[in-house]
């Protein structure tokens, strides 16, 4: 595995940042880089790996979750197996994860389920105000079924990149215990930070939905705000494993626009951080400079923060 370099390189200018997160909406507008009933027949995409269709009160619809089975899954029918959830990112969906990543040969031989859950176009997975609750989907429903029909022990750990890190951290503080641990590559982790909520309503925007539709408006409903902000809540993270990531996006090449998101999102990144540390709660973080919102430094990060996740999972590293 990768070293992970612990101490953070120094600081973005004030300016810089501010014109990161002035640009930063309109880079996301480009996109990011109780039981439930049984499921509907799988689609077998491979010798593990499974598309389920799962009916799901929250969202008022069926949804799609890739699995990716064991490999002993169809022979040791007495085992049951911890499940890692990996969320994707914006403007994307449930088949990111083997799209983008080895993650299949990846977890050969390691006995755990992977479970990519969908979480709409905006892959925003949380309680949208008066519309689905991605978050009772994945926290809840998927688990749920996982236990009944794919024999999931109650050992969890989720990872997610860009929106999917917020869902990753926010589904663990919000639901104390639910998971061993959580990792978070690139995740929008303070969403009340400055200019965060511009980029939180250029996302929803690019899907034709209304900015309010999330969670209303940030300034007349702060409190729903603060509620689903993994840095407001950052005390129900105590007791679980935590693994952030994020680069400062500065002086990358090519297309500019994932080094401005990613320039954008630094800030809130360090202040969560920041926030762990003073509650005391720890955490491995890796800031480093550089890098763009993009599955080309996602991908590293996954890698380097396999050693946390497989330890609260109970599989080999």
């Amino acid at each position: 595995m990768p070293d992970l370099p612990q101490k953070p390189v120094a600081g973005v200018s004030r300016r810089t940042v501010a014109r990161a997160t002035a640009a930063a909406g309109l880079a996301a507008l480009f996109g990011a880089a109780a039981g439930t009933p049984p499921a509907r027949a799988a689609t077998r995409l491979g010798p593990r790996t499974r598309d389920v269709s799962v009916p799901s009160a929250a969202l008022g619809r069926s949804a799609p979750v890739r699995l990716i089975l064991p490999s002993d899954f169809g022979t040791r029918p007495e085992k049951k197996y911890p499940v890692l959830y990996l969320l994707h990112g914006a403007h994307d969906d449930y088949t990111s994860w083997t799209r983008e990543t080895d993650i299949e040969a990846f977890t050969e031989g390691r006995d755990l389920i992977v479970a990519m859950p969908d979480a709409g176009p905006t892959g925003i997975p949380s309680v949208w105000r008066g519309g689905p609750d991605y978050e009772t989907f994945q926290v809840k429903e998927v688990p749920a079924l996982l236990a009944r029909e794919y024999r999931a022990s109650g050992v969890r750990a989720v990872a997610g990149v860009s929106t999917g890190g917020y869902g990753a951290m926010a589904h663990a503080a919000r639901h104390p215990g639910a998971f061993a641990a959580a990792a978070s590559y690139s995740g929008i982790l303070d969403t009340t930070a400055p200019g965060v909520p511009a980029i939180m309503d250029a996302i929803v925007a690019r899907e034709n939905l209304p900015a309010a539709s999330l969670w209303g408006n940030p300034l007349l409903n702060v409190l729903t705000w603060r509620d689903f902000n993994p840095r407001a809540r950052a005390t129900g993270l105590r007791g679980t494993a935590l693994y952030v990531s994020q680069g400062s996006g500065v002086g990358g090449g090519g297309d500019p626009l994932p080094g401005i998101l990613e320039s954008a999102l630094w800030p809130s990144a360090q202040g969560f951080a920041r926030t762990l540390a003073l509650t005391g709660i720890r955490a491995t973080t890796h800031f480093y400079g550089g890098g763009g919102h993009d599955w080309a430094h996602w991908k590293p990060e996954f890698a380097a923060s396999w050693p946390v996740l497989a330890r609260a999972l109970g599989v080999p590293e």
